[in-house]
């Protein structure tokens, strides 16, 4: 089969998406738009794909799904190719490598220990085999490898677990609540815009803290709520379009009255 055939062969898989990618980037020949990108300028678009498959899996909606899936590998595709251009590494070396990490990380799998471990203990021994392996990284601090291109959110949480694991902690729940209202008061007596916001970012930190102690996603728990602020919104909306009004014709007054009233139909379906 010629590369032009299986640049059209319908059932060409993986070697079909790699040639695709690779005629793509072709310095006389490919798309001059993919010609220019770097890691740098993808990278964005690889974040977004990745919130677009996480947003299909929260609406469940599974006919999407598989087209977010594609538009994801194609973003690892695309790395892959920029990074085989430079010498750096090729695709197989990229699946190769996560082969490897999977079954180092699974001896309960693929090697020769027990299955028998609680939820709590396999993740135990997963957080001691990426320890193992950091050290042989020969990373210097705690913190040193926490990515900083994750969003700030997520980043917040990694680095609170990492600096956990060293015994840098609240015992509880309650010490966390108690600097949350430390931080709110700071905020509150903060008096330049320069000062309110780091007593700002001082206060998201330790409600990501409350987070991890609780054992809740932040970035889950605050989709679900503006998935939620939206649908009462949207109430408002409704409620006065069959008045023949929008929000700006309304007052705060009406439209809290409004949300009030959606947010106990919604208690009580």
């Amino acid at each position: 089969m010629t590369n032009d055939d299986l640049i059209h062969d319908p059932k060409g898989g993986m070697p079909r998406l790699l040639e695709i990618m690779r005629r793509l980037r072709d310095p006389e020949t490919g798309c001059p738009w993919d010609i220019e990108q770097d890691f740098s300028t993808i990278a964005p678009y690889t974040i977004e794909e990745a919130y677009e498959v996480a947003d299909a899996i929260e609406r469940s909606a599974w006919d999407e799904l598989k087209g977010e899936l594609g538009d994801l590998l194609f973003q690892s595709v695309f790395h892959a190719q920029m990074a085989s251009e430079k010498g750096l590494f090729t695709f197989d070396e990229v699946a190769d490598g996560m082969s490897d990490k999977m079954v180092a990380r699974h001896p309960h799998v693929f090697g020769d220990e027990t299955r028998d471990k609680s939820a709590e203990q396999q993740t135990a021994d997963w957080e001691a085999i990426k320890a193992a392996e950091r050290a042989a990284k020969a990373r210097g601090g705690v913190l040193d490898d926490v990515a900083l291109g994750l969003p700030a959110l997520m980043r917040a949480v990694k680095l609170q677990k990492r600096a956990a694991r060293v015994g840098f902690d609240w015992p509880s729940t309650d010490e966390v609540i108690d600097k949350i209202v430390e931080e709110a008061q700071e905020l509150r007596e903060a008096d330049d815009p320069a000062h309110q916001r780091e007593e700002f970012g001082d206060l998201l930190f330790v409600m990501a803290n409350l987070a991890r102690h609780l054992k809740i996603d932040p970035e889950e728990a605050l989709r679900a709520a503006n998935a939620k602020f939206t649908r009462r919104f949207e109430s408002i909306e409704r409620a006065l379009a069959e008045q023949g009004r929008t929000p700006k014709d309304s007052n705060l007054e009406e439209m809290d009255a409004l949300w009030d009233a959606a947010k106990a139909q919604e208690k009580a379906g």
